[in-house]
């Protein structure tokens, strides 16, 4: 598979991604975008990742293999209407929402069953639109497959390559299935980053101290608030059964903490920490697990002029590659102050050598 058109009708953030993806791996693709960001189409063009910029949805889109529909949720009826009219039988049609229910029925009804699967790639960013977008983002990310049971396993397979090409995981579900994983995955996560943030805005003083302060675990458990809110707004509207549910649960093990922690029983808060601690542990050690294993450790550095530098230079002289490097400003759950992410065990096993071999102290991330 080489020469192909995918069209896409949205190219924000995961249509963008989707479009660069498949432009660096098949240069020979024909890709074709239609948005209602007019700018958006006009930089996709000019950086050469779509050859066509559609003014509508319309007969450009009858000679598509792919056509992957990355509007907001809330447009895919109506642009599925108006697409119908010009959809070839031999097209896979795909969506990329991370809530399937509502799009399978809505395929159901138009009879277009048997050339839908739908699409919802695990990755993203707190970031949204056109710009923001990144061929790398799905590497090594889990992207689920939901088709229909009349879809042709050709069909599934051309799309289950066309998925494994761009990088990611493909992971095959009935629709219903995907709706409660991510409500309790994803959704309710989001739910809870953005109380948290309310509940911090609300309690702080005047002078804004929690605000200053705020790093390290807080930061790291609320960043997905910074999300697009119209997005999360669709989600909650259109996954609600599966999000209220499991809503209720947590506010139920939240109210049964809070009656431990008045009594004051230490047995009972233990188990509740050590038990999270495990489980969230064994996603780690699971080669198939959603959390992959990193490769991280940091360093104690001086503050002063070129010492990151120092420590890139010595690593690259020894042929070791850094995946991602930062400073850890907030001391408050790692040790020393550099943080270095390598791709791998080895690189990782090497640069320990070769930076304490050099005088550097190094904690290894548990």
């Amino acid at each position: 598979m080489t020469n192909f058109t995918c069209g896409f009708i949205g190219l924000g953030l995961i249509g963008g991604s989707i479009a660069k993806a498949i432009h660096n791996k098949f240069p020979n693709a024909s890709l074709i975008a239609y948005d209602t960001n007019q700018s958006s189409l006009e930089l996709a063009k000019k950086e050469g990742v779509i050859q066509t910029a559609c003014p509508n949805i319309g007969e450009a889109f009858a000679g598509c293999d792919f056509i992957f529909l990355c509007a907001p949720v809330s447009h895919n009826d109506e642009n599925l209407l108006t697409l119908k009219k010009h959809l070839s039988t031999d097209t896979i049609l795909t969506d990329v929402g991370s809530v399937k229910t509502g799009i399978h029925e809505h395929i159901a009804a138009l009879g277009l069953e048997s050339q839908f699967i739908g699409g919802h790639p695990m990755t993203g960013s707190e970031r949204f639109g056109y710009p923001n977008s990144k061929a790398s983002l799905f590497e090594n990310a889990y992207y689920i497959l939901t088709p229909t049971e009349e879809v042709p396993q050709e069909k599934i397979s051309a799309y289950r390559d066309l998925v494994l090409n761009i990088g990611a995981i493909p992971l095959i579900l009935p629709y219903k299935q995907h709706d409660f994983v991510t409500a309790a995955i994803s959704h309710l996560p989001h739910v809870i980053a953005a109380s948290l943030v309310n509940l911090v805005r609300d309690s702080d003083s005047e002078e804004g101290i929690m605000k200053m302060i705020a790093a390290g675990g807080f930061k790291d458990i609320t960043r997905i608030a910074s999300s697009s809110p119209d997005m999360w707004q669709q989600i909650c509207l259109t996954n609600t059964e599966n999000i209220s549910l499991l809503l209720e649960r947590y506010i139920e093990s939240l109210t049964e903490f809070k009656k431990e922690l008045d009594y004051a029983n230490p047995d009972t808060l233990y188990r509740f920490f050590d038990s999270a601690r495990i489980y969230r542990e064994s996603f780690i050690d699971a080669s198939s697990g959603p959390i992959k294993t990193e490769y991280v450790i940091t360093v104690d550095i001086v503050d002063r002029p070129g010492a990151i530098a120092a420590i890139a230079s010595l690593l690259s002289m020894h042929d070791i590659s850094i995946k991602n490097i930062g400073i850890n400003h907030n001391r408050e759950l790692a040790e020393g102050a550099l943080r270095i992410e390598f791709y791998d065990e080895t690189a990782t096993s090497n640069a320990i050598n070769v930076l304490k071999e050099h005088g550097y102290p190094i904690h290894v991330k548990k």
